[in-house]
């Protein structure tokens, strides 16, 4: 079964809501980081804090890199506000070198099972329609990136995808989408 993008604003908020309501900081910033990264849940287990932050400045750094596991290609990916405060959030509370560390095991992130499990606790407590799963995350950034203008050549960097028809399957067009597009239309 494939997963989908979370459509709804609110109800993205909602999803990530959950967790910083519980003050549960590392499951929040894997919700955020997971949206605003667009990273694959196996790069984004892998982020390091000396990947997001400079010890010696004292401060969240503006950009960082990874080797996509997947690609085996290099990304460079800025961090929004969003993003850092989230990393801010949870960084008081860090218990080794990953972000989203393992708090059984010492030095090692939390497993994709697990990850799943946070996103999927998430998404039934604020009753998120569709399949919402870790590479809904990934998919919510294009969804609403494409929605906002960006255009899909773009996406298609970003995703580091080698043909428009999987960034299009990313997308999650609806039958809503189209209807916008067609109802929005005021040529003549």
């Amino acid at each position: 079964m494939s997963t989908d993008p979370i459509r709804d604003k609110k109800q993205l908020r909602e999803l990530a809501g959950y967790w910083l309501k519980q003050r549960n900081f590392r499951n929040y910033a894997l919700i955020v980081l997971g949206v605003y990264t667009a990273l694959r849940i196996g790069d984004l287990l892998r982020i390091t804090w000396d990947d997001v932050y400079d010890f010696e400045a004292g401060e969240f750094r503006s950009h960082f890199t990874i080797i996509e596991r997947k690609t085996g290609k290099q990304k460079r990916i800025a961090l929004n506000k969003k993003a850092i405060h989230a990393l801010h959030l949870c960084f008081a509370s860090r218990r080794d070198k990953f972000v989203f560390s393992n708090n059984r095991k010492h030095s090692a992130p939390i497993s994709r099972i697990q990850a799943w499990r946070i996103i999927k606790a998430a998404a039934v407590a604020v009753k998120a329609p569709g399949c919402i799963a870790c590479h809904s995350l990934r998919k919510t950034f294009g969804y609403f990136a494409w929605k906002s203008g960006v255009l899909p050549v773009m996406l298609m960097d970003i995703y580091n995808h080698s043909s428009f028809e999987i960034t299009r399957r990313y997308l999650g067009i609806a039958q809503e989408d189209r209807d916008e597009v067609y109802l929005g239309m005021a040529l003549i």
